[in-house]
């Protein structure tokens, strides 16, 4: 296949201070106001007086800003495979429709996948992916032409990973090299360590994966306590829960030297979940994926911050999840605790907009002349629940001072060669599935 533009636009607006005049602002803690403000390139807002040094002026008459989405989970190249293996539990779907066809992915097919994902964060809103997939080094160099900011934490699985041979070491030093190399793009992609599951790496492998990531100060990635039967399945072989034996293994990689990034943990227990807070782990909260694959737990959000743990937002792959629409995840993560837990009142608005947002440096506008918008209400005060539960399109998204979307166009990628690289691609490869 050959793309004379490849996907990549070549404009780009500048990055600096914009002021937004006459706007609704979500503010921390989730209260609205009405004003004008000044965003500035350091992830800092302000009052705007109307007479400062800025490179725009944007009308904000139907725009709502708020930081943008944080999503701690994803396989970005799984889109690739959105729609495969409908209708399978969680392991027969590793086994029978994405394990083989992972087998046959090659650069330029992670490249396309990453793009096409890296299109859909923007255009709903996030500027933050947590990204554990092969062709780490290709995700890299594709996600610092989108603009967004990620981790990716390239996996070490020993048999699984399609351009490493089984044994021989070379996705290790690989890793290694990406850690301590420089970035695509310096302060916006950074590199880890990713180790699949329990199930899926030996002693070794998870004891050699912690170590390069204590040695290079890097984060470290596994999915964790997924279903019932990796639980039940880790106690019989090593008499401990997938908590406790990484624990056992001195696997967990502190926040203070780099942080460790637990996702899914439906299955936990207290004892577990004190471990994580022990070592500040992350643990990632991704209850759509869940529910797809009928994994039949889903995380205690209560207990997990009563625990004192750390909980993030993730929404898996395109391929378990379907989506990268981290919006609709958090209306999925608010609606799931309060059925499982009979309480209406976790995980309002403002709790769930937190979560979602956590840590973001970065500014989103959506629009308010979509009428799942309305109405505001007095003060606006209707705003944050209307956006989390009914939803609304996003117009700009700003990293850095720099705008990848204005006015409902992504600057730096065409949707239209994206689309059309995604879908011949899949052809192409995957004719049989």
């Amino acid at each position: 296949m050959q793309y004379a533009n490849r996907g990549f636009r070549s404009a780009k607006m500048d990055s600096g201070t914009r002021r937004i005049t006459n706007t609704w602002l979500i503010q921390e803690g989730g209260s609205a106001s009405r004003g004008d403000f000044l965003l500035h390139s350091d992830g800092s807002v302000s009052d705007s007086k109307g007479d400062e040094d800025v490179i725009e002026t944007i009308d904000g008459r139907h725009r709502l800003v708020t930081r943008s989405l944080q999503n701690w989970h994803t396989h970005l190249g799984m889109i690739l495979n959105r729609g495969m293996g409908e209708g399978l539990p969680l392991m027969e779907w590793l086994e029978t429709a994405i394990f083989p066809v992972e087998k046959r992915l090659t650069n330029e097919l992670v490249e396309f996948g990453t793009r096409a994902a890296a299109a859909e964060m923007i255009a709903t809103g996030t500027t933050y992916a947590c990204d554990m997939y092969y062709y780490t080094q290709t995700v890299g160099e594709t996600l610092a032409e989108t603009g967004v900011r990620a981790t990716l934490c390239g996996p070490i699985t020993d048999g699984l990973t399609p351009n490493f041979k089984p044994g021989s070491g070379d996705a290790l030093r690989h890793m290694e090299s990406l850690i301590t190399g420089p970035s695509p793009r310096p302060g916006r992609i950074e590199y880890g360590i990713g180790t699949h599951s329990v199930y899926v790496c030996d002693e070794e492998i998870l004891r050699k994966g912690s170590e390069l990531a204590k040695k290079t100060g890097s984060l470290l990635h596994i999915h964790t306590s997924e279903t019932r039967k990796e639980v039940a399945d880790c106690h019989a072989k090593h008499g401990m829960y997938p908590i406790e034996y990484l624990d056992s293994l001195d696997y967990f990689q502190d926040a203070e030297s780099g942080g460790t990034v637990c996702a899914h943990c439906g299955w936990v227990t207290k004892k577990e979940m004190r471990i994580l807070a022990g070592h500040g782990a992350h643990a990632v909260h991704c209850p759509t994926s869940n529910q797809k694959l009928a994994c039949g737990g889903t995380m205690s959000y209560p207990a997990m911050k009563e625990a004192g743990v750390d909980v993030r937002l993730g929404t898996d792959g395109s391929a378990s999840n379907n989506s990268l629409d981290l919006r609709a995840e958090a209306k999925a993560a608010s609606l799931v605790q309060r059925h499982d837990h009979w309480d209406a009142r976790i995980l309002g608005p403002e709790q769930t907009w937190d979560l979602a947002t956590k840590g973001s440096q970065d500014w989103v506008t959506w629009d308010l002349s979509d009428i799942r918008m309305r109405p505001f209400g007095r003060d606006g005060r209707r705003l944050l629940s209307n956006l989390i539960y009914s939803g609304a399109k996003v117009l700009d998204v700003f990293v850095e001072g720099e705008a990848v979307r204005r006015d409902g166009m992504t600057l730096t990628l065409d949707e239209d060669v994206v689309a059309q690289e995604l879908e011949e691609s899949v052809t192409e490869y995957y004719q049989d599935v």
